[in-house]
């Protein structure tokens, strides 16, 4: 298999997307509410550290210190083609004597953009910071008012902007995450690469992926796309945080990859009607020596296609089903060509898609070869098509069944999801979830 693929594989694999994700304003809103404790406890770490942080290297107060951080407000927004403005609001308790507690406001404005870094994972990076300080209020008036001065002191904004970029490692980790490889099948993993930097537009942050595949530890090439494939735009802002949008060409290489893997690969026990409908049984009778079980097995001869219409998706399969006998060694006295399509079944649980075989919408038998002489088209069907109705889908199913990992960053899932098919494509529109972390 290795030597085959290496094969098969070019040397440069045209890159171009097959799908991708919008995050909305909502989404970005969502994120900024459940980032809140995060920047709190990076604040609090740097700005309460036992050491004296030297936040204020100004201040007449040498003895002061910061002794409680408060987020009270914290906002990501977009700037068209550019990238993201952070905006946070802590409210800090600072100690400048024994007595005396000052309620600090610091505010901090960052702006933020999306690079790709030289191993094809997005990085999150702070491209100016510009902290400002006021006090809010004091345990002492005539305290207050003899120091009001001191609120127009120096801030110290190398501490604070560093406090920005540690802010960022988190979001990072979480970033990398997207380029993990999921596992489908136990040879069969899919992996979602960026293809550039996502673009910053008013509907919100457009990212292109580039699926890709590895059986047996290696990239397979995949069909090449008729259509060059970009994100839809929505006509109008979009409620949910995200929409995932899939081509149809992403849905025939997910089959392309797991019939390489030979997962399709079928063995389909199937005993022949009883000795009545002759002259077959008795045919195949001659051919062994004693009672041997009938076995199907189902090979592919075209590689499976996926067609996406207007609240449809079909899967079309061209196989060739050999029916034989064994064991030991199985052997074959008759093949039949099947060409089938078979509606498809999509939904979304937590961040993977599931996709199952639901109605045959039609299928058809012809013969491709035979040992036991001319076997007529009606008979073949009589023999074989309950099986092959029955079985092909169940196995295929099976397959399927444990989902397929869609693009996503680790500590969030999806929630509210609707699965829309259209011509050419899939769009997914969800909510994000923060996972609610234990111990």
């Amino acid at each position: 298999l290795s030597i085959l693929l290496s094969l098969l594989v070019p040397a440069h694999a045209t890159r171009s997307p097959d799908c991708g994700g919008i995050l909305t304003p909502a989404g970005l809103s969502y994120i900024a509410e459940v980032s809140k404790p995060h920047a709190e406890t990076v604040l609090r770490q740097d700005l309460m550290a036992p050491t004296p942080p030297d936040l204020f290297p100004s201040s007449p107060q040498p003895g002061s210190h910061v002794n409680s951080v408060k987020v009270t407000e914290l906002s990501l927004s977009l700037i068209p083609h550019a990238g993201l403005r952070l905006s946070i609001d802590a409210d800090l308790g600072v100690t400048t004597a024994p007595s005396t507690t000052k309620v600090m406001r610091l505010s901090i404005l960052a702006d933020l953009h999306v690079e790709m870094n030289p191993e094809g994972n997005l990085e999150l990076v702070s491209s100016a910071c510009k902290p400002t300080v006021e006090e809010m209020q004091s345990t002492e008036e005539m305290e207050s008012k003899s120091s009001s001065s001191d609120v127009d002191q120096e801030i110290n904004v190398d501490k604070v902007c560093l406090d920005v970029s540690k802010l960022l490692l988190l979001p990072n980790e979480q970033l990398m995450s997207l380029t993990a490889q999921f596992p489908i099948t136990p040879s069969c993993q899919v992996q979602y690469l960026p293809l550039a930097a996502p673009m910053f537009s008013e509907q919100g942050i457009i990212l292109s992926l580039q699926t890709t595949f590895q059986v047996a530890g290696m990239a397979i090439p995949l069909p090449v796309s008729p259509v060059p494939f970009s994100m839809p735009e929505t006509a109008t802002s979009s409620p949910s945080h995200l929409t995932l949008a899939f081509s149809e060409h992403f849905y025939t290489s997910l089959f392309f990859a797991l019939e390489i893997a030979g997962a399709f690969n079928m063995t389909i026990p199937g005993g022949l009607p009883c000795p009545e409908i002759t002259p077959l049984p008795l045919q195949i009778g001659s051919l062994f020596q004693e009672d041997l079980p009938v076995l199907l097995q189902a090979v592919f001869r075209s590689s499976p296609r996926v067609v996406l219409e207007e609240g449809k998706a079909t899967l079309k399969l061209f196989f060739t089903i050999h029916i034989g006998a064994g064991p030991p060694a199985f052997q074959s006295f008759l093949s039949v060509n099947v060409d089938m399509a078979t509606g498809l079944f999509l939904s979304v649980v937590d961040t993977r898609m599931m996709i199952s075989a639901a109605v045959i919408e039609n299928i058809e038998l012809s013969l491709a070869a035979s040992d036991v002489g001319p076997v007529p088209a009606a008979l073949l069907e009589e023999l074989f098509l309950p099986t092959v109705r029955e079985e092909v889908p169940a196995q295929l199913n099976v397959v399927l069944s444990e989902g397929m990992f869609m693009p996503h960053i680790a500590s969030f899932t999806y929630t509210d999801v609707n699965v829309i098919i259209h011509k050419d494509y899939v769009l997914v529109p969800c909510n994000l979830k923060l996972w609610a972390k234990t111990g």
